[in-house]
């Protein structure tokens, strides 16, 4: 699913508008019609009271629409107008003149704090006070509301996105934000709605299809666009009965150092249970009995040093190299690795202290294969792209670093970005519980052996991602976040690529 600007957005609305002869308020109507049908199947005719806070632009409009559909349909709902200015959009002034046709209870109209309602815990709070459109952070008293309103115990729904958060710019004043516990949004997700310093302000979202002309949103190049199951799907590559492992990539796995050998044995052990033909990994003497007690199925080979790689050699030719986890940073590895680089074209899968070692000697950077891929945590992208002032700009800056490297980039957190030049994919798998040691290491041979399955870097990249996150979300679901280790993400990696195709029963009806 793209994302796309505010800009963007209201460009949608217009030709939409022009396109199918619809008036602005009746695409207001259509957007409320979808927030009610939402609602009204989550409360089922609760007569919980409903407290609707509205602005005096399109979205009041649409909280006045919603309200007076939920009024139609008994439910116990209440309206509060942020009456901070004289200046109104006409869409918002229609729907208010049909709500006092249809309800007992007429609009409050709020003109400082000493009009704020009381509200009780059980009670669900509905925040249309601003749009996609604000252009400046709440103020005054207004500020004061939305601060009443996060105070409150109450459930809070906000349409189309939390009053006070911009959906594709920095947050300048977070006080003035409301924190949502569900947003309903409009047609496409907003780009806040992923980004760690923005993430927080609405828990959870669902994307209603408004009726926005889909031919044009088609035709936008997006800010980023979403990868998930769908995607995934399409990305996977079908085995023919005829194959045999030589079909599927011989990998080479470089790391490890003493006392750090389990981060290759877990980036090994992932890169052949994402499917990789064969796999080999590259370690220190001192690891050679545990990774080959470990792992069976891998070969090993080993240097001379027995601390650390100081030379890396092999007699095949990788499909797919990854190298970085457990590596350390001492002198003669990095000397060896830009060998590696220098003497190899397949681009690599580099993490750990291999991007540590990139971050120490910029002129490794010249030595890195085209469409090589980095995974770094954000402390390792700083080290390489240098500090940032928000979200935005963290970016602006891995977009250019990319670029100029001609390289693809895994920005990790709660929604994984992966960068490669202008695009920006946005991961919708994964859970809190995989932030967990060696969680990354798992991640670099995933890629790696999707690499070796002659999946291309950017295919491997996304695809492993979701693939990482959703074996994550199935070890969630049977153990809890808390309890998770890399190796729970590895023993459901085969759950994750049964669940790309399973379907889902329908829910049975009472008494079956």
């Amino acid at each position: 699913m793209k994302i796309l600007s505010a800009e963007q957005l209201y460009n949608a609305d217009s030709f939409t508008i022009q396109k199918q002869k619809i008036s602005s308020i009746g695409l207001m109507e259509q957007a409320a019609q979808e927030c009610f049908n939402w609602m009204h199947a989550s409360l089922g005719g609760s007569p919980v009271p409903l407290h609707i806070f509205c602005g005096i632009g399109n979205n009041g409009g649409d909280g006045l629409a919603i309200g007076r559909m939920l009024v139609q349909h008994g439910y116990n709902v209440h309206i509060y107008v942020a009456n901070f200015t004289d200046k109104r959009s006409s869409d918002f002034l229609k729907n208010y003149d049909v709500y006092k046709e249809v309800s007992k209870e007429w609009p409050i109209l709020m003109t400082s704090k000493d009009d704020f309602p009381e509200m009780n815990e059980s009670d669900i709070i509905i925040d249309a006070i601003f749009g996609i459109g604000l252009n400046r952070p709440p103020e005054g008293w207004v500020k004061e509301l939305i601060q009443y309103l996060n105070n409150s115990k109450a459930y809070k729904i906000s349409i189309d996105i939390p009053s006070g958060l911009f959906p594709n710019q920095k947050v300048e004043d977070p006080d003035s934000v409301v924190k949502a516990d569900y947003t309903l949004t409009f047609q496409n997700p907003k780009l806040a709605f992923f980004l760690p310093e923005t993430n927080m302000f609405t828990r959870s979202f669902a994307v209603l299809n408004i009726g926005l002309d889909l031919n044009y949103i088609n035709e936008l190049t997006p800010l980023a666009i979403t990868f998930g199951k769908y995607e995934a799907q399409i990305a996977y590559r079908h085995r023919n009965k005829n194959d045999h492992k030589g079909n599927f990539g011989h990998s080479l796995m470089v790391g490890g150092s003493y006392g750090k050998i389990g981060a290759v044995v877990l980036a090994t052990k992932a890169a052949l249970k994402v499917g990789a033909g064969l796999m080999t990994s590259f370690i220190p003497k001192c690891g050679y009995s545990v990774l080959q007690s470990a792992l069976p199925e891998a070969m090993v080979l080993t240097d001379a040093n027995d601390e650390k790689f100081t030379e890396v050699k092999y007699d095949f030719s990788p499909a797919a190299i990854g190298v970085g986890p457990g590596m350390g940073t001492h002198q003669k590895s990095i000397k060896a690795l830009k060998a590696l680089f220098s003497n190899n074209e397949t681009p690599f899968v580099i993490d750990a202290d291999a991007l540590n070692c990139l971050a120490e000697n910029k002129d490794l950077l010249k030595s890195i294969p085209n469409n090589s891929i980095l995974t770094p945590h954000p402390g390792e992208l700083k080290r390489l792209v240098g500090e940032w002032t928000d979200d935005y700009h963290k970016i602006e800056l891995t977009k250019k670093f990319s670029k100029k490297h001609q390289i693809i980039i895994l920005i990790k957190g709660a929604n994984t970005l992966t960068i490669n030049g202008d695009e920006m994919y946005i991961n919708n798998s994964g859970n809190p519980g995989m932030a967990t040691a060696g969680s990354g290491d798992v991640l670099t041979g995933m890629i790696t052996g999707l690499l070796s399955q002659k999946y291309n870097p950017l295919e491997a990249a996304l695809f492993g991602t979701y693939l990482h996150g959703t074996a994550g979300d199935i070890a969630a679901n049977k153990m809890g976040f808390e309890a998770i280790t890399a190796g729970d993400i590895i023993n459901e990696i085969g759950n994750a690529y049964l669940g790309l195709f399973a379907v889902e029963e329908p829910p049975k009806e009472k008494g079956e």
